[in-house]
């Protein structure tokens, strides 16, 4: 066991040995319990089991086709995209060595023969999303299927649904500490991303007993 050195992990290993052989012997008991039970001879009375009835009667449901596709380049992916702002694509620069400000997720969000793709483009300094893009495999190809630029802004899947989290600004706040949050879930419906729910979260005053700014006199 990892991190563990000494007398510490001697103990720990003589009481795995031991758990390990009372599972062992129990497991043994039942065994001989069960073979007891069927006449002595340890198989089923009424013959061998059919290979339907040890899998069940009832079939479960079919695999999905769609398979999680091999990591994509996601920075050239973006960068080649016509539909990508000049300006996101100016500011996707490395921001340590060749490591970019990118997060990259796989799911399946329109029923598509491979799994989707999710990238959003962020800023270095604070994370700040600036992008946010799914691609969907269209005969080997990844298309782009949705869009958004708005920062701050950021897209996940949930449960076979696209959310966005777009953060609200109201004037003063600092970047670190906006003021809500307008989360919007898409679905896809008949080749295209339909909105159907959005919420919107306040955060409130966060900082405990710092007062909050006084609103400015025009």
């Amino acid at each position: 066991m990892r991190g563990l050195t000494g007398a510490g992990h001697t103990r720990a290993l003589n009481s795995f040995r031991a758990a390990t052989t009372a599972t062992a012997v129990l497991a043994a008991l039942a065994l001989l319990l069960a073979g007891c039970g069927t006449g002595g001879t340890g198989a089923r009375d009424e013959g061998p089991a059919h290979a339907d009835a040890v899998a069940g009667a009832t079939p479960g449901p079919k695999a999905r086709a769609s398979a999680t596709p091999s990591p994509v380049d996601a920075v050239r992916l973006v960068k080649a995209d016509p539909r990508v702002s000049t300006a996101v694509k100016r500011g996707l620069q490395p921001c340590v060595a060749d490591e970019y400000p990118v997060d990259v997720s796989y799911g399946d969000l329109t029923g598509g023969p491979a799994d989707d793709v999710v990238v959003n483009v962020l800023t270095c300094g604070d994370a700040v999303g600036i992008g946010a893009y799914v691609y969907r495999e269209e005969a080997g190809k990844y298309e782009n299927v949705f869009r958004t630029e708005e920062p701050p802004v950021y897209a996940e899947i949930d449960r076979g649904d696209l959310v966005v989290t777009k953060q609200v600004y109201e004037r003063g706040d600092p970047v670190s500490n906006p003021s809500g949050e307008n989360v919007i879930t898409y679905r896809w419906t008949a080749g295209r991303f339909d909105e159907k729910y959005r919420t919107h979260n306040d955060y409130g005053n966060t900082t405990g007993d710092q007062p909050s700014a006084a609103p400015e006199v025009n």
